[in-house]
């Protein structure tokens, strides 16, 4: 696998961290440089950690992880998605919105949008890619995407905020639908 087929690869893997970052900067009045580097970091090293770890499992675990991994990221995107709609409908303002970094939220939506990239890695194995160039690459794709996701969210947010959060809830939600139909060959 060539370095042109590892990017497009590895744009194709971000493009739902990229999606999620627009959700989180919908939220956000401002989007500092910390801000942007720990959504960035999260999910870049969540995107190229699980290759990693699908390379140096590929048989043992492979079926079994294949076979709920949908399920999984969708019930991890609406669980979010739905909290962010419950949450659009508090009047609690807040200054910042740097909760929504906290790692309990983090956490989920790293895991949930890097299953598919469990996959990837164990395609690795067997297409004897070199590993550690390839999810360099992943990484650092998946933080760069994700981070002008993030500031082209907070520049639509800052625009409808009343309506923001409501529409990266329900955008997660349809990523989870778009998962789960794309494990049972919908889409």
């Amino acid at each position: 696998m060539g370095f042109i087929e590892l990017f497009l690869l590895s744009v194709g893997l971000a493009m739902d961290t990229f999606a999620v970052g627009i959700c989180i900067g919908l939220t956000f009045k401002k989007v500092t440089i910390k801000n942007a580097l720990i959504v960035g970091l999260y999910f870049g090293v969540f995107q190229a950690g699980m290759p990693l770890i699908g390379y140096f499992t590929a048989a043992l675990f492979a079926e079994r992880v294949a076979a709920f991994s949908s399920w999984i990221a969708f019930g991890l995107l609406c669980l979010i998605g739905g909290k962010m709609i419950s949450d659009s409908f508090q009047k609690e303002e807040v200054a910042e919105n740097e909760q929504s970094l906290k790692f309990v939220k983090m956490l989920p939506l790293a895991i949930a949008t890097s299953i598919d990239a469990l996959a990837v890695g164990v395609s690795f194995a067997f297409l004897e890619v070199n590993v550690l160039p390839a999810i360099l690459l992943i990484g650092v794709t998946t933080l760069v995407l994700s981070i002008i996701g993030l500031k082209i969210g907070n520049v639509f947010g800052l625009k409808f905020r009343s309506k923001a959060q409501v529409l990266g809830g329900a955008i997660l939600i349809l990523i989870g639908v778009r998962i789960l139909s794309e494990h049972f060959g919908v889409f």
